[in-house]
């Protein structure tokens, strides 16, 4: 018998890809800018964790040094951009307004 596998606050290598839509010819399908959120409300993880709960993967990236500031401090204090596969693009902004009854 395996024991557990301590998988928390880490994601699959790769996972994000596994989950990215691919286009025709099998190649993932090219990501388009969603928003730009703060980190230090937690509106980015409640944001990506609805959209991917409906299934629209999300790739964060940390603009600046962000990076550096999610290391240290467990957030980047300039915010992070949200990228969603350009083919769910206005899935991702029709979901958005719904929750939040307002525009991006």
């Amino acid at each position: 018998m395996e024991g557990p596998k301590i998988e928390w606050g880490r994601e699959e290598l790769g996972g994000l890809l596994k989950r990215w839509p691919k286009s025709e010819d099998g190649q993932p399908v090219k990501a388009r800018f969603f928003c730009h959120r703060s980190c230090v409300d937690m509106s980015d993880r409640l944001l990506v964790n609805m959209l991917e709960a409906y299934g629209i993967p999300c790739a964060c990236v940390d603009p600046g040094d962000g990076g550096f500031g999610r290391v240290v401090l467990g957030m980047s204090g300039q915010g992070v951009d949200i990228y969603v596969p350009e083919n769910l693009y206005d899935d991702a902004v029709a979901l958005s307004k719904e929750e939040n009854n307002e525009e991006l």
